[in-house]
């Protein structure tokens, strides 16, 4: 799925530190549980 960065519906700026070592999936994992968000929604996640 592509998405267009320059123009999202939503940007999301988290602080904190993240651990990647769970790579991408553990990082969707955090942004779905944590948050409550939906990925896919045309958003961008900093």
């Amino acid at each position: 799925m592509l998405i267009n960065w320059h123009d999202p519906d939503h940007v999301y700026l988290v602080c904190g530190k993240t651990d990647l070592r769970k790579g991408i999936d553990g990082l969707a994992m955090v942004i779905a549980e944590n948050y409550g968000l939906e990925l896919y929604d045309n958003s961008l996640f900093l």
